[in-house]
């Protein structure tokens, strides 16, 4: 470990970012050489006289800045800055990178993706597609200022369920869910701030909030969801700012939060004063809602929605319903991490909800899904896997002795890609589920997802000694 002493006494600002600021510098001189370790973080806020808080965000925002990286267990290392060689591009941190490549593999039957399948929606969203081109040329070519007032009234139409509706004034219109969730983790936590997340989860959020110096840290979670008792142990002991729940059709595993839980959690993020975010992204598919955790707890809920499961995925189409008088904060943060959102896409997911066509096309895709999840539970019977007539995916519990990664390179050599466990972690976990997301909307027509389900079947029946990993 380096022994390094660092001065903030010169400078301006908060002492976190002074002390970033000297790592950055301390990098540059030599005095912190690559590969050298920083001092444990309270080790350092002994020797300097500040606060743990302060130099976890300060390790934070150097990680951010890519000078430093870190482990629990192992610490904080500065990296290597070797120039690249022209032409070469540098490998993806293991924070951004995932189990998925960069692109989908070209020929591929993709079973890990959870769009909206096709129903004939194409033809409503050319001909709405058309019409705003037509009545809104000049708008449909500029910036958006401000979000015009339908697309927030359509927002609050989307979002609400069993008896609970944001108000219109709450809502934030955003590209897609993701864009929503990162507006709001960015809107209300610093760098060095810590975000909750279930073990499993939409981890590709938590690789965003990584990327912008947040720090993900996972809760339990068993048959009924996430574990109240474990969040109120990571709330006690790890202070976190924020957490994010999927509490209906959850992503990968589809447990549903009852009502019970949510009203656990509600208590407990109050007494701990931690923000909440629910993704409602799922939920949309449902004919029959629970209440929402925003409807338990409006004044710290933040309620995601988006047309990209039950309607069409490329239309990005997506809402943040606020708590009263956040809408402006996480409108600003939204604009400075994605520019803002094209007059075209707000203007046709608005329209889309507003005509009735979202709700029509809705229920073609929900027919759609539950048909595939009928082939589905005919294609696996007698093999151990949970799935849900609303759910656009399975979560299938691997026969021995296959492992979750070994399993989903076996698929890809099948010409099927699917989702192993690894690529819904949050972060390192000992906990090994031998599982594997198998999803069926994106095949054109069932015929290929039929196929795709017969070679898994396939493949799982056949064992791991009918897979060949050497060719």
């Amino acid at each position: 470990m380096t022994n390094w002493l660092p001065d903030l006494t010169h400078g301006t600002g908060p002492l976190y970012l002074r002390l970033a600021d000297r790592i950055e510098k301390d990098i540059e001189a030599g005095v912190l050489a690559a590969g050298a370790k920083l001092p444990p973080q309270r080790n350092l806020a002994f020797d300097i006289n500040v606060t743990v808080g302060t130099v976890s965000r300060a390790y934070a925002l150097a990680r951010e800045r890519g000078l430093v990286a870190g482990e629990v267990g192992r610490g904080t290392y500065v990296l290597q800055h070797d120039e690249a060689s022209p032409g070469t591009a540098a490998p993806l941190p293991p924070f951004l990178a995932g189990t998925r490549g960069p692109a989908p593999v070209p020929g591929k039957l993709r079973m890990d993706s959870t769009a909206a399948p096709e129903v004939g929606q194409t033809e409503t969203i050319a001909r709405l597609t058309g019409e705003i081109a037509r009545q809104h040329p000049e708008e449909s070519l500029d910036y958006v200022r401000a979000p015009e007032r339908d697309w927030l009234k359509a927002g609050s139409r989307w979002l609400a369920g069993d008896g609970w509706t944001p108000d219109e004034d709450t809502v934030v219109p955003t590209l897609g869910g993701h864009a929503a969730i990162l507006a709001v983790i960015a809107a209300m936590t610093v760098p060095g701030d810590k975000v909750v997340f279930e073990q499993l989860t939409f981890s590709s959020v938590a690789r965003s909030a990584n990327l912008i110096g947040r720090r993900p840290m996972a809760i339990d979670t068993d048959t009924d969801g996430a574990d109240p008792e474990d969040f109120e142990r990571i709330c006690a002991q790890q202070h976190p700012k924020i957490a994010f729940l999927m509490p209906c059709l959850q992503n990968p595993t589809l447990t549903a939060l009852p009502e019970a839980r949510r009203r656990d959690i509600v208590a407990i993020a109050r007494k701990y004063n931690v923000w909440l975010i629910e993704d409602g992204v799922y939920t949309a598919l449902l004919e029959n809602q629970p209440v929402p955790i925003a409807a338990l707890a409006p004044e710290r809920t933040f309620y995601i929605g988006s047309l990209s499961k039950a309607v069409a995925a490329g239309i990005r189409g997506g809402w943040a319903a606020c708590p009263p008088h956040f809408a402006p904060r996480v409108q600003t943060a939204y604009k400075m991490l994605t520019g803002g959102k094209p007059f075209l896409l707000a203007e046709l997911a608005a329209r889309l909800v507003l005509s009735g066509e979202a709700d029509d096309i809705r229920s073609r895709v929900r027919a759609e899904i539950a048909a595939r999840e009928t082939m589905a539970r005919e294609a696996f019977a007698g093999l151990d896997f949970s799935s849900h007539p609303s759910a656009p995916f399975l979560w299938m519990k691997l026969p021995e002795p296959w492992l979750s990664g070994t399993f989903k390179n076996a698929a890809a050599n099948e010409g099927v890609l699917i989702d192993d466990e690894d690529e819904f972690k949050c972060g390192r976990t000992d906990r090994t589920f031998h599982r594997a997301r198998i999803a069926f909307s994106a095949p054109a027509s069932r015929d290929g997802v039929a196929k795709g389900f017969a070679k898994l079947r396939a493949l799982l029946d056949s064992g791991i000694a009918g897979y060949d990993s050497f060719g």
